[in-house]
């Protein structure tokens, strides 16, 4: 959003050929079934989509590579639209979620929220209504909340809206998520400390100058898959 004993016989007599054939594989030499791949839904906007990237740059393809057989995700879907809000994601990716059959989600929207003017009582209902919808699917163990980067650090990031004023609107709902998953017990992953770097380091930025670059969110995973991998560990 995947990894013969050669029995070498001396021709001799026939006491070391019986012997030899009556050996089996022991159980160091046996290979264990592999357990199915986790079905992996991303839900989320231009940030989960990867508007601006490639398919093999966008962070949950990235996640999967990283966490490999510690958690053994398979992207089945990666529902994300850019522009989307809160909303949308309600109204245009949820009903998808069920049919899919997912075994661990990842969550990140808000962004559009702040650009849109959505209100942050009416962000936290709707956060409220996708974390329950998703914890009615798949337990809080298998659920991660990313957090929503500050655009207005790149350079086209004054293009909507004052910078300050979008920069307090992403904390506001970054703050929502937070608690709301907190409360829920699911993870919450803040990706701040890579994305904050973009306005002094041009290489986390994508060719339409908004958006993360791979390399940025090559980054967010070093912070997603150790959370992750702990998850699926206890």
């Amino acid at each position: 959003m995947n990894r013969l004993l050669v029995a070498s016989i001396a021709v001799g007599s026939m006491a070391p050929l019986a012997c030899a054939a009556s050996v089996g594989p022991g159980p160091s030499d046996a290979q264990s079934p592999r357990a199915d791949p986790i079905r992996y839904v991303a839900l989320g906007d231009s940030y989960t989509i990867g508007t601006g990237v490639g398919r093999n740059d966008r962070w949950p393809d990235q996640l999967v590579l990283a966490v490999g057989d510690s958690a053994q995700l398979e992207l089945v879907a990666n529902l994300g639209v850019n522009g989307y809000t809160s909303g949308d994601l309600i109204n245009g990716e949820l009903p998808e979620l069920a049919d899919l059959r997912p075994g661990f989600v990842s969550i990140l929207i808000g962004v559009n929220d702040v650009v849109q003017g959505v209100s942050i009582d009416r962000y936290r209902a709707n956060v409220e209504q996708i974390l329950g919808e998703v914890l009615a699917l798949v337990p809080r163990e298998r659920i991660v909340v990313v957090a929503t980067p500050d655009y207005t650090r790149t350079p086209r990031g004054a293009d909507f809206g004052d910078p300050e004023e979008q920069r307090a609107g992403i904390r506001a709902v970054n703050e929502v998520m937070r608690a709301e998953a907190t409360e829920r017990g699911i993870a919450f992953v803040d990706v701040a400390p890579v994305a904050d770097q973009a306005g002094e380091d041009r290489a986390l930025v994508a060719g339409d100058q908004l958006h993360p670059s791979g390399v940025q969110y090559g980054r967010w995973v070093e912070l997603i898959a150790p959370v992750i991998e702990k998850l699926f560990r206890d």
